[in-house]
């Protein structure tokens, strides 16, 4: 499956801005979902994932600002980011698995599709 994000840019403290992931060559409803983000010399870090049957989980440092949602009619997935502060600044990244992994246990490991990311500024 390949995976093309969209949406980010600068936006100011407070602001909203909502990231696109459109996946081809495969449904995004055959596979967990996730987003994640990344900042020059850090870690990568799990932001939310959706799986196969649309249980999400999400970052604390996410949690009642963010949400992330799929329309598999349009094979895309979204991460709605609301209420978005400074440290939200990083490359987001959308990916693709079909394995069970947890968040962070993703974030860590890596492995599956991922696309190529794009910035959000805060």
């Amino acid at each position: 499956v390949q995976l093309v994000e969209s949406g980010g840019g600068s936006v100011q403290v407070g602001g909203s801005l909502r990231l696109s992931c459109v996946a081809s060559g495969d449904t995004i409803g055959r596979y967990c979902m996730g987003w994640f983000r990344q900042i020059p010399d850090k870690e990568r870090e799990g932001v939310a994932l959706i799986d196969k049957v649309g249980k999400t989980t999400y970052a604390d440092s996410v949690k009642g600002r963010f949400t992330i949602s799929a329309d598999n009619a349009k094979n895309t997935l979204y991460l709605q980011m609301n209420s978005l502060k400074p440290e939200d600044t990083a490359m987001y990244y959308c990916a693709a698995t079909s394995n069970s992994y947890g968040l962070n246990q993703w974030a860590t490991q890596g492995g599956g599709y991922w696309g190529q990311g794009t910035q959000v500024t805060v």
